[in-house]
Parts: structure tokens; sequence; C-alpha cells
């Protein structure tokens, strides 16, 4: 099986799309995760040094602002195709609302099917808070409910909002890992989605639990024929980043996080 590591956008915004896919290139990293540029010069600019550099690109969706399920529907759409004139290799979305219902959810999911279904382009639904498979229980149910979902596990996101490690949610978890097909590579805890650095001892029991996580996904892409995994390592900024509360100075350095987590997964899960 082969792994494509995918560098996010997020946090390294005030660099040119060139240097910044320079940047992502040199530190080893398969391609970009990032939003498309509504402004026509800079989806061009970025379109060009994703070529020029040699890099993938995975589309990412997270404005689901809308309160109203019918505009909310309607720039989900929008937003999809946008992402779609870059050609990702798939896109990850963070689909949908925790506070809309099943059925509403549910009509959000058939849109990014029948999406995929013209234009051959997967859509991975993000286990992220405040959307729709914000928790690990809910998730369930939707999984049990429409077999053909698939997610990117950020399980973080669900230690965060279960305030445990899922310890009494193995079923859940598991089910989730059969439907996984990208993964969101961020140490989460009980107290927050993100861990200050994963390489500190003290966080290595977090680190181990997401692993082991990580290593299932694996094999269960290897036991099914399945060539590649895609793994966005995405430990972000502020407010993710814990920072000191005077100086605001970040307490650990994100894009060396991120290049390490890739390095560490790579001779992990190899």
């Amino acid at each position: 099986m082969n792994l494509q590591f995918f560098c996010p956008r997020w946090g390294s915004e005030s660099l040119s799309c060139d240097a910044f896919c320079s940047k992502v290139k040199q530190a080893g990293f398969d391609g970009v995760e990032a939003g498309v540029p509504f402004d026509e010069s800079e989806r061009q600019a970025m379109q060009t040094a994703l070529h020029q550099h040699q890099l993938l690109f995975t589309g990412q969706y997270w404005q689901s602002f809308e309160k109203d399920f019918t505009a909310h529907k309607e720039a989900y759409l929008f937003h999809l195709h946008h992402l779609a004139k870059l050609n990702p290799v798939k896109i990850d979305a963070q689909t949908g609302k925790d506070y809309f219902s099943f059925e509403q959810n549910k009509e959000l999911f058939d849109v990014a099917a029948a999406f995929t279904k013209e234009t051959g382009i997967a859509v991975a639904h993000e286990t992220h808070r405040n959307k729709a498979l914000f928790a690990a229980h809910v998730t369930k149910q939707y999984l049990e409910q429409i077999p053909s979902l698939n997610i990117t596990a950020d399980f973080s996101h669900w230690c965060n909002v279960a305030e445990s490690f899922l310890e009494d949610q193995q079923e859940a978890v598991s089910l989730a890992i059969k439907h996984t097909v990208h993964i969101h590579a961020r140490v989460g805890h009980t107290q927050a989605a993100q861990v200050i650095d994963p390489a500190l001892p003290e966080w290595n029991d977090a680190l181990q639990t997401h692993l082991q996580w990580w290593k299932s996904i694996a094999t269960h892409h290897i036991q099914n024929n399945k060539e590649v995994l895609t793994i966005t390592p995405e430990f972000g900024p502020a407010p993710y980043m814990m920072h000191h509360p005077s100086t605001k100075e970040p307490l650990a350095d994100q894009w060396a996080i991120n290049v390490w987590m890739m390095n560490y997964l790579k001779k992990e899960l190899l």
C-alpha cells in the first residue's frame, strides 16, 4: 500500500502559493490540502505552484456557516464544484451541522454522493466538532444507515467531545475505521482536539492511542486491496495551538510538528 502525505495550507497563509509549495515539497510531502481561492488570479497561482512543484491536491471544505438548511445545501454544492476546478484527488468535507436533523444531514451526504457520481471525485466527510459527524455515537448511526458513506477520520475531535479516549465506544470506532478513506493525523486528548506536541513524553499515551487507530485503518486498506491511503498531519495554529497567555507566542512549532508527524507515520505505518 502507498501512503500519500498532504500538508495543510492552514497556518501558512502568509506564504505565497509558490513559496509554500516549495517548502512542502522540500519537506517530503506528496501534496497539499487546502481550499481554493475565489479570486481567479490567486486560483491560477495556486494551480501553477502545485504543477511546478509536482504536488497532489486534496480539496478542503469547511465553510458550513449557513443556519438555514436550504441556503446551506446550495452553498455546499457550490463549494464542492469550486474545489473540483483544481482536480483534487479527493475532497475533505466538514459536512453538515450538529443541530441539523438526521434527514437534513443525510440529504447533504446524498448531494455529495451525486457530486462524486458526476465528477468522479470522492468526498470524505470529516469527523469534526459542530458538523454532522461530531461524535462517535452519532457517526455510528449514520454509518449503519448509509453503508456507502466515506469519512475523514479525525478522532481527536471525538476524544474532546466525549472527554475520553473512547474506551467505551469501541464498536463505533471500529465501524468508522472501516469507512475511512482519509486521515487527519492530529493527536487530541480528553480536554482538547490538539496536544501541545505529540513528540513530548507526557503526550505519549495519547499518541499511541491514535496510532493504534491509524494502524487499524492502514490494515483495513491492505486487507481490502486498496492501493493508496491519504494522510494529512493537521496540527493547527492558534487557537488549536496553545499559546502563552501574556505574549501570545505559540508553545510549539506547528510546521515542525506536522513534518515530525509525517516522518513518524512513514516509519510506523509502512
